[in-house]
């Protein structure tokens, strides 16, 4: 991407194909989402991890290539036991391999949390090139369509509830953020869910 200005048309994308993600390389869109529904397993390990009512997490830098699939050795330890544990490597490790082609990436941050109650409760742009977040269980971030909310003082503008779009459980979104080129001043504004809900987070971030 070689725009230095913010895109005129903002839009965000949803489908039903992990292909729609690829749509967030496209200038004017902020945000992609694969609307997908998860394997019951992956379901009833996610329901089991945050059943522990542990602040679980875990949080590496992996060095990555576009020709191999990257390694998980030890993920999310804690769970390693729970049913269901070695689909949920299985997973996470196809989101790393398809965020890694889908950037070209050389190093991606990983961070898996178990979350209680909200993260970043006011709404926010990211100050980075471009995000993946998935839900494994519990409600998914919030975010708002361009122009329903001013930029200008955004962490302290008063919640629109009426126009606020969320994200489901399973959904796998990338978004892009202020660090992205020609996306300055068009990152998604997003936020925590408000529910006090526990939940587990997954997030991507694109190092190098």
């Amino acid at each position: 991407m070689n725009l230095a200005h913010r895109p005129v048309n903002i839009q965000q994308i949803h489908g039903e194909s992990p292909k729609v993600l690829a749509e967030i390389l496209q200038d004017g869109v902020n945000l992609a989402v694969w609307q997908r529904r998860l394997p019951a397993q992956l379901e009833d390990f996610a329901a089991l991890v945050v059943s522990l009512g542990q602040p679980l997490a875990d949080q590496r830098v992996l060095e990555v290539s576009e020709h191999e699939p990257p390694v998980l050795a030890g993920l999310l330890p804690e769970a390693a036991d729970l049913h269901g544990y070695e689909a949920f490597v299985a997973d996470v490790t196809w989101l790393v391999s398809a965020y890694t082609c889908l950037l070209g990436a050389r190093r991606v941050g990983l961070r898996l949390r178990v979350l209680q109650g909200a993260m970043c409760p006011r709404f926010h742009v990211d100050n980075v090139p471009v995000r993946l977040l998935s839900t494994y269980v519990g409600p998914g971030s919030e975010w708002l369509e361009e122009g329903v909310i001013e930029r200008v003082g955004l962490h302290l503008a008063a919640a629109p509830v009426d126009n606020i779009q969320q994200l489901q459980t399973g959904d796998v979104a990338v978004l892009k953020g202020e660090k992205w080129l020609g996306n300055e001043g068009a990152g998604l504004i997003h936020r925590s869910p408000g529910s006090q809900q526990s939940r587990l987070l997954l997030s991507l971030d694109w190092l190098a």
